[in-house]
């Protein structure tokens, strides 16, 4: 089964949106108006191509003995086997469960993508489109947690307990 990474909610949409009019902002500028903001205009172009090809995930497909994660530019393999937990996640349980926590990645636009250093748990790899529907994915000892939030994630849920 396939599912893909869940629509924007309504925070990250604004500042996915605050993003891209900045870069289009810096854009006009920069060939109307001020030559030297093609230079960071350029640099903000890059990060966000580099954001969606390598750190936005498209798709999360369970297979018999294994989730593959799909981005643009790469593909990754989590052994159903390595998976001790999988449960739906809101965002009161994720803090208790945490604790505090910062972001390492790239975060705001499109969503959060990468790691999450927490209190509790060290370092969580995360791919998160939403602030609500978060699916946790508690692997082995030696092996980092995942939060994600595919669309659908209680069907998602029943499909990796299947």
């Amino acid at each position: 089964m396939t599912f893909r990474l869940a629509r924007m909610s309504g925070a990250i949409m604004v500042l996915t949106v605050f993003m891209l009019l900045l870069f289009v902002v810096l854009a006009a500028a920069a060939a109307f108006a001020w030559r030297i903001l093609a230079i960071p205009a350029a640099f903000l172009a890059v990060i966000y191509l580099w954001v969606w090809l390598r750190f936005r995930p498209l798709r999360f497909v369970v297979h018999p003995h294994e989730i593959e994660v799909i981005w643009p530019l790469k593909r990754r393999r989590i052994a159903r086997s390595s998976l001790k937990d999988v449960r739906r996640i809101d965002a009161a349980d994720l803090r208790s469960l945490l604790g505090w926590f910062a972001r390492v990645g790239a975060g705001g636009l499109w969503g959060a993508f990468g790691w999450l250093w927490t209190q509790k748990r060290g370092i969580v790899q995360t791919y998160i489109s939403r602030t609500n529907d978060f699916v946790w994915l508690e692997r082995g000892e030696t092996e980092r947690p995942w939060l994600i939030t595919p669309e659908r994630p209680d069907d998602f849920v029943a499909a990796l307990r299947s």
